[in-house]
């Protein structure tokens, strides 16, 4: 068993609301809703393996009001009260407030310290485990290629402006206005041909073991799990990856702050997680998923409804 929550995107600031301004943000409570997500966590029987922390554990404003480092020492002291490991997505809110080089340097830097988990690139935020026998858990970095959180001057940087500038014409990249591939904005990611080359032996070798494998991810991968535009730039090229082995059971994504779900063609359930940031006080949005050797059952709270997928 393992616990689920997305979207956390705390700030020590009143409550405001969504780029459209129309949906209203609770940023502080966000933080009351994570502890109680703990408490609840830690309250379980069986007990819990790890956490899935799926991406934007602090809001982007904290980088303008100078908390970013105090915000996600918040964040992580909720966090590490819990006894077991959490996995760590990086999401667009995280490379707001840091740099990947200052993120490889902190609290949300999960990937393990060996190096041989990962792709070479040690800035990329990929890598793989076993939480138990014939199960892997494998954390993509869906902001791989992305200007955000990368030096202006950096190789990484420039290939990624151009290829959003080859899709997105607007003057604010963040706009998906007129776009035929609205998924193109920078808010979003992709993935790097050498992070899919890395993921694509990683399944080779799961395949070859008969292990079902957890991806997880921020930005969703398939645009049934989407809203069209909360989707990584080259979804295309990782659902490839996936659909060419038979070991990936289940996609989890955050990002898109309502949440979505679809079975995909070849059996793969693709879970994208409501947001806590976007969740009322009374409520709350985080989860159990209980794997099985057939299903894996998803334990929802608040706005998160229960749901049990079939492998």
């Amino acid at each position: 068993a393992f616990g689920v929550v997305a979207d956390i995107q705390f700030a020590d600031a009143e409550d405001g609301h969504d780029f459209g301004g129309c949906r209203r943000r609770y940023y502080r409570n966000s933080l009351r809703l994570l502890r109680e997500a703990v408490r609840a966590w830690a309250g379980e029987s069986p007990p819990i393996d790890f956490v899935l922390q799926l991406g934007d554990s602090i809001d982007g404003q904290n980088a303008r009001r100078g908390e970013a480092e105090s915000a996600l020492q918040q964040v992580l002291e909720v966090l590490g009260q819990l006894s077991v490991p959490v996995h760590h997505a990086w999401g667009n809110h995280e490379l707001y407030n840091f740099s990947r080089a200052r993120l490889v340097h902190s609290g949300l830097y999960s990937r393990p310290a060996g190096g041989s988990d990962g792709p070479p690139d040690r800035e990329c935020h990929a890598y793989h485990c076993s939480p138990a026998p014939r199960l892997r858990l494998v954390v993509l970095d869906t902001y791989d290629v992305s200007t955000l959180g990368a030096d202006p001057g950096s190789p990484r940087y420039r290939e990624s402006l151009r290829v959003l500038r080859e899709r997105n014409p607007n003057d604010d990249l963040n706009s998906p206005a007129g776009l035929k591939e609205p998924h193109f904005v920078a808010f979003n990611g992709g993935f790097s041909q050498a992070q899919l080359d890395w993921f694509d032996e990683v399944l080779k070798f799961s395949d070859e073991n008969q292990e079902k494998v957890i991806v997880m991810g921020h930005v969703p991968i398939h645009p049934y799990a989407s809203n069209g535009v909360c989707l990584a730039w080259n979804y295309e090229a990782a659902l490839s990856v996936i659909h060419s082995h038979r070991s990936v059971v289940c996609v989890l994504a955050g990002h898109l702050h309502d949440g979505a779900y679809c079975l995909d063609t070849h059996g793969v359930h693709h879970l994208t997680l409501e947001g806590v940031i976007e969740t009322p006080p009374e409520s709350n949005a985080f989860g159990t998923i209980y794997v099985y050797e057939d299903k894996m059952v998803l334990k929802g709270r608040g706005r998160i409804p229960d749901r049990v997928m079939h492998f």
